[in-house]
């Protein structure tokens, strides 16, 4: 089915907090890509239990693009409920099999994820079938050096994690430490355009089929973030405290910012601004204030929608 979603493919789009899922159906077994959050981990099973009874399916195997907690935030939950078997990118096996919270970026964040267990693992040039479908990995560095995407050739199909979205891509995390970031997206986004897709399944954000101007949108902010040093720090800080905020509604301003200010994300970022930790949480914490994305009040922060 060239461009269009085969019966036995379901995307799941969710919102900022969990990322999108891809839901497969192979004869009587199911696979499902990406799990999201944790704090949304009863959702997610609930929402797998729901396709498993309309497919008679199992669910077979959880596949992970990468291990950012917003991607495999449900993998304890999953396997738990259902037996499903862990497969997860090869350069990070062994990071879940000492759980490693720094090198898994949890702890690196803020962030948080209940303890999983990788019974297998995928590397760049790697083929599996999900939907009755032949998919090759590729490797994805720039988000998440670790990263994979998942090309289907015949059904040009692309599931794309947080390589690109239809309005750009992941943050950069490797610049913000300090190492080589931005050329492996360019070349991330330069295999892309070379992929026959049709369809693209984003880690965030609705699917879309304009492809080729979801390419120009990425290749012109990564050449924005290239000509301003200060742009991807600065958005770093707004998007990690607003995403804590999703998990944590409602907090004590001075403890979250004593959280925050411990976690080596967002510290190299302030040192990127010259800044100490506290003052640019601080500062990044007023500024999303003055957007209505955050309130305070009697000292306590509060995440405001949308």
């Amino acid at each position: 089915m060239s461009g269009g979603v085969p019966e036995s493919v379901r995307f799941i789009e969710r919102d900022w907090l969990s990322s999108n899922a891809v839901f497969f159906v192979d004869g009587g077994e199911a696979t499902i890509v990406d799990t999201g959050y944790v704090k949304h981990a009863p959702l997610t099973v609930a929402i797998v239990r729901r396709l498993l009874d309309e497919t008679g399916t199992r669910l077979a195997r959880i596949v992970n693009t990468h291990l950012h907690s917003d991607h495999c935030g449900g993998n304890a939950a999953l396997a738990e409920a259902f037996g499903a078997r862990i497969v997860v990118p090869a350069a990070s096996a062994d990071d879940v099999r000492r759980w490693d919270e720094q090198a898994l970026s949890f702890a690196a964040t803020g962030q948080r994820c209940e303890r999983f267990d990788a019974h297998d693992t995928l590397s760049p040039g790697d083929e599996l079938t999900m939907g009755g479908l032949r998919w090759r990995a590729h490797a994805a560095p720039g988000h998440d050096p670790k990263s994979l995407i998942f090309h289907c050739e015949s059904a040009r199909l692309l599931i794309s994690a947080d390589a690109l979205w239809e309005q750009g891509f992941g943050l950069i995390f490797p610049e913000i430490e300090g190492e080589s970031g931005y050329a492996e997206q360019q070349a991330v986004l330069e295999l892309i355009a070379t992929l026959p897709v049709e369809r693209v399944f984003p880690g965030h954000g609705p699917q879309f089929t304009a492809v080729g101007e979801a390419l120009e949108l990425a290749f012109a902010r990564l050449r924005g973030l290239l000509a301003d040093p200060r742009r991807l720090p600065r958005h770093a800080l707004k998007v990690l405290v607003k995403y804590l905020m999703l998990d944590l509604e409602r907090i004590e301003r001075a403890r979250f910012v004593e959280h925050l200010a411990a976690a080596p994300v967002l510290s190299a970022a302030a040192r990127q601004l010259g800044l100490p930790a506290d003052e640019a949480l601080r500062r990044t914490i007023d500024e999303l204030v003055g957007d209505g994305r955050l309130a305070v009040e009697d000292g306590w922060l509060i995440d405001r929608p949308g």
